[in-house]
């Protein structure tokens, strides 16, 4: 039995792609002028072979191509030099060679480099687009382009539409490669980075001792696991009113209260409608840590833990170390979530928010899926870390579980529902 390889006869040879050897072959052999035949007993193929390789894979140099250009046709060549217009259709082994051929132009050339380049590209390639059929691809391009457009990210899409069958990456590649004329840009998070700001040296906290970030580090991981991150949302720089937001960890729901100001009287008003829908017990038993920033909407801890239910002997409150935003950074990366529905530096003026707006907020961002929550709502999850507690917390602020075909993450959910209500739209 012939053994494989070179010396073979083409008939009893299994197909396989030409390899950079063999270009390399091939095009040492077009420069001592070899003939088709020749070079393909050489590489133990058809001279076919060896024909079209050299026909698909000749390159021009010329004042106006820039070089490594594809060849143009051959009836065009062949009006510029004979020897273009048959084997072996490039100027290699041409007995006027001057550079890559001969003084006339165009120049024509087989590298084996170059060639190599283009066919592994051509195989790339072949392997590119949509394995479906037009139907099935129009339907899920429009569901997935749906989706976007309601503030969706690929992730939630893919978790709410397994009949899809399609993967986050998947859908990433399709955006990115601008089916149904799809972009970047309708992924919110890909391109809304900004640079970071430089912080000012740190300041002293002006909290107590034993609130601080070094004793809230030293409980149990799962209390701290446990605990509340709360914070305060900015406006435009015309408005007085803010949001006051707690953020629990585990189940990364998050209530989002308007407050009249940035006052500590503001903030202790929001805490006591916390209280007043959970009461003295309930509030003990949901709000068992909570970890706070140093700003003066904070200042008075005394009041803040007595609103917490906290006890002789125990503390329920603690407080980040002066800009250190990354300790309670749950809460701070969930602020993204509110703002989808209330961006900033769009004209949205939190003075015009009302209770109904807040609470329809909250409903929209509480019934994301969550990968980190196994694809289930932060509402699901604190109805079943606090039972009935949770269900009161959820009813005081009309908070409502929507399915993934209700959610709309962004700003015109707010403005159509102010609409209907015949309110002013919230930005100017």
């Amino acid at each position: 039995m012939p053994k494989k390889g070179k010396g073979k006869r083409p008939s009893e040879r299994s197909y396989a792609r030409l390899t950079r050897h063999e270009r390399q072959t091939i095009e040492r052999m077009l420069d001592r002028g070899r003939g088709c035949r020749e070079i393909a007993r050489e590489l133990g193929r058809a001279p076919s072979t060896v024909a079209n390789e050299v026909g698909r894979h000749r390159f021009v140099t010329s004042l106006r191509a820039r070089y490594g250009e594809p060849a143009p046709d051959a009836g065009a060549l062949a009006a510029a030099c004979p020897r273009l217009g048959s084997w072996p259709r490039c100027r290699d082994g041409c007995s006027h060679r001057r550079a890559f051929g001969c003084s006339r132009r165009p120049r024509v050339f087989y590298n084996a480099r170059m060639a190599q380049r283009a066919a592994d590209e051509e195989l790339r390639g072949s392997g590119r687009g949509i394995d479906e059929t037009e139907l099935s691809v129009a339907s899920k391009l429009d569901a997935i382009r749906e989706g976007l457009s309601r503030g969706l990210s690929p992730e939630q899409i893919a978790a709410t539409r397994p009949d899809l069958g399609l993967s986050a990456s998947t859908i990433y590649r399709w955006v990115g490669a601008g089916y149904a004329e799809m972009t970047n840009l309708d992924l919110r998070r890909k391109v809304g980075y900004r640079p970071r700001r430089r912080s000012a040296p740190r300041r002293a906290g002006r909290h107590s001792a034993r609130r601080s970030h070094d004793e809230f580090a030293r409980l149990a991981e799962d209390d701290r696991a446990g605990a509340w991150e709360m914070d305060t949302v900015e406006g435009s720089a015309a408005d007085s009113a803010r949001l006051l937001t707690l953020y629990h960890r585990s189940t990364s729901f998050q209530l989002a209260i308007p407050m009249a100001d940035g006052t500590c009287a503001s903030v202790l008003a929001g805490l006591g409608l916390v209280r007043g829908a959970l009461g003295a017990e309930g509030m003990r038993r949901a709000f068992r840590l909570v970890l706070t920033d140093n700003g003066s909407e904070f200042s008075d801890e005394d009041a803040l833990a007595a609103l917490l239910g906290e006890g002789a002997g125990e503390t329920r409150l603690f407080y980040c170390e002066p800009r250190r935003a990354d300790q309670k950074g749950g809460c701070e990366r969930n602020h993204v979530e509110l703002r989808k529905l209330l961006p900033k530096g769009r004209g949205v003026r939190l003075d015009r928010l009302t209770g109904e707006d807040a609470a329809l907020v909250m409903s929209q961002v509480n019934s994301e899926p969550r990968g980190k929550l196994a694809w289930r709502t932060p509402a699901e999850m604190l109805l079943a870390a606090f039972g009935e507690d949770a269900r009161a917390l959820l009813d005081a602020f009309g908070i409502e579980m929507l399915a993934p075909s209700g959610l709309d993450l962004t700003p015109g959910c707010v403005e159509r529902a102010r609409a209907e209500r015949g309110e002013a739209p919230l930005a100017d």
